[in-house]
């Protein structure tokens, strides 16, 4: 007589009905969803992701707001503290500091894009600018730095390096570009507020707090 294989001994195998192996293959499969006309459609799975922005649109748009938050800070400044020394720097005063932004802004756009066709703004007298002059002044800077940030977008997400380009510590693609300016006008902005302080004048909270708010600043 034939032995019966015990299945919980090694090496010992069961024999499964064809209908048995029939049931474990449809199990495996994936579920599939009948369309109104019977014909099975594709199997649900994760939904299709929204179309990715344009970068050179998100590009340019933040470099907008960024702007927008110069120019705000720079409207609020009161007369007496536009035209006050700076602590620790008596030859410098917060118009010179802020006057810095746009001449900054000059600079690079005289390094990087002018040899592109790209129009370089005259700079401001940092020790006599008002502040209507100012922002008028960075408006037209703006639109170079918007000129020159889309030029990067074009040229295959990167600034092609001029002869006039000899610093070299600052990457010329888009990404860096964008968190260089940021951050450098971000610093002035601060020490503009920090020097208000120092001397007495603190700036309002409504300018302050003005200052991070970039959803309503990207809107202006």
């Amino acid at each position: 007589m034939k032995p019966t294989p015990n299945p919980f001994i090694e090496g010992a195998s069961m024999k499964r009905s064809p209908r048995t192996r029939l049931q474990r293959t449809r199990a495996t499969r994936s579920p599939l969803k009948r369309s109104p006309l019977g014909v099975s459609a594709k199997p649900q799975g994760r939904p299709e992701l929204p179309a990715i922005r344009d970068l050179a649109e998100t590009i340019l748009a933040a470099w907008r707001t960024n702007h927008q938050v110069t120019v705000f800070l720079v409207s609020h400044v009161p007369t007496a503290v536009w035209a006050a020394r700076v602590p620790g720097a008596p030859r410098k005063t917060i118009r010179m500091l802020a006057g810095h932004l746009h001449n900054s802004r000059c600079m690079w756009l005289k390094t990087l894009g002018r040899p592109y066709g790209i129009p370089v703004p005259s700079g401001v007298d940092r020790r006599k600018v008002s502040r209507r002059q100012l922002i008028a002044a960075l408006n037209r800077s703006s639109r170079g730095i918007e000129a020159l940030l889309r030029l990067g977008c074009r040229c295959g997400g990167e600034v092609p390096a001029s002869p006039a380009y000899v610093w070299r510590n600052l990457p010329l693609d888009v990404g860096h570009l964008l968190t260089y300016f940021v951050a450098h006008e971000g610093h002035h902005r601060g020490q503009i507020v920090l020097a208000a302080r120092q001397i007495g004048s603190r700036l309002p909270a409504a300018v302050t707090a003005g200052l991070w708010q970039w959803t309503k600043r990207a809107l202006e």
